[in-house]
């Protein structure tokens, strides 16, 4: 039996692009263009100039994404990492694998985002980067927080894998840090056919870092000469042109989500929840619609019965999971509270009026007026 609202609705998106679909992979499969070539520089190029960088390198994943910035900018052993507890553990993992030292900070109880306060006093004399996540599609403070890891000489890094396209003043996700990662998952606002990710920056000598660490070390230009150890972890030529594709209907799908999040706040006024907040200065792009209510588990069974999609993202912090336990110092009140009070609401470019009337009437119904 389908939802009657879809937590999201992809066949919905690729509908209205099928015969372009079709034709990139005729396209694609003619050429054999299946590993670099041309569909990927053409992304690279275009992706960059949406973002307002010189750079992007195509790889594998968000999560090598990270990792390799990690590495192309000497971060490993000892050195401390400040992150918010807040995030997907694919923030963390790269941390973890190149020998640095996750440390957690709380958030801002209203936007439920890192926050300059926040890192400042997590800085140490062996801090050597920050991660700001731009969670739910909506960035920090990067006003304060390049204020404070420049004063600092830090490293400050964007996980920008849920903002594609948002901004912090008029300035994009992927163009306020040292380099921004980004993931291409299908579900994201400009997602791939499987899994895909990449760097975006302006510093040309980490670009080529990256580049070559991603195709096993191989020095740019020369297929053969292998100057460090490296990885495979290389954007698909048809994910790229696949992406080059939906990149071109991005923004009309952004202003779609604006719209739906518009329509969830004007319904859900009087309710007795809340929509996280948004800053005066970000222009989020809405990736989740996150609503905080006190009685989580009423709501998802309510939504079971009424077969309407949900999400949790997400229901434990980090420094709480197992595998990072070892790493957690001091509890982080505000990350603790909400993660047992939000809830992400259906949310997808082509969302009708009704079913988001469908989606408020359920939640209401639980939550009731204030």
């Amino acid at each position: 039996m389908s939802n009657s609202v879809p937590f999201l609705d992809l066949a919905a998106l690729h509908d209205e692009m099928r015969f372009e679909l079709d034709r990139i992979w005729a396209d694609v499969t003619a050429k054999n263009a299946y590993i670099g070539g041309e569909y990927v520089a053409r992304f690279e190029q275009e992706f960059a100039a949406y973002c307002g960088v010189q750079h992007c390198v195509g790889v594998g994943n968000g999560t090598d994404a990270l990792e390799l910035v990690l590495r192309g900018l000497g971060i490993g052993h000892g050195d401390e990492v400040i992150v918010p507890a807040n995030t997907f553990v694919a923030t963390i993992e790269p941390i973890v694998t190149v020998g640095g030292i996750p440390v957690f900070v709380d958030v801002d109880p209203d936007t439920l985002l890192m926050t300059a306060e926040a890192v400042e006093a997590a800085i140490t004399s062996r801090t050597a980067a920050v991660i700001a996540v731009h969670l739910y599609g909506q960035t920090p403070d990067m006003d304060a927080l390049e204020k404070v890891t420049t004063r600092e000489n830090l490293a400050l890094i964007e996980d920008a894998a849920q903002a594609h396209g948002a901004r912090w003043g008029e300035v994009r996700a992927g163009a306020i840090g040292r380099a921004a990662t980004f993931s291409f998952y299908p579900g994201k606002n400009l997602g791939a056919f499987g899994d895909g990710g990449a760097v975006t920056t302006d510093d040309p000598a980490l670009r080529d870092t990256i580049r070559t660490l991603a195709n096993h070390g191989r020095r740019e230009g020369a297929h053969h000469l292998h100057d460090v150890s490296g990885y495979n972890s290389r954007l698909d030529g048809l994910q790229a042109a696949v992406l080059s594709l939906k990149l071109q209907h991005l923004e009309r799908g952004q202003r779609d989500r604006r719209r739906a999040h518009a329509a969830y706040g004007e319904r859900l006024a009087d309710a007795n929840c809340d929509l996280v907040a948004v800053a005066a200065d970000a222009t989020p792009v809405h990736h989740l619609e996150v609503v905080r209510v006190a009685d989580r588990g009423r709501v998802i069974q309510e939504f079971n019965a009424r077969r309407i999609g949900w999400g949790l993202h997400y229901p434990i912090p980090c420094h709480l999971q197992g595998a990072f336990a070892a790493y957690a110092t001091e509890e982080l009140p505000v990350a603790e509270r909400t993660a047992h009070e939000i809830v992400s609401l259906p949310m997808f470019p082509t969302i009708t009026e009704t079913q988001i009337d469908i989606v408020c009437d359920a939640l209401r119904s639980v939550t009731g007026s204030r």
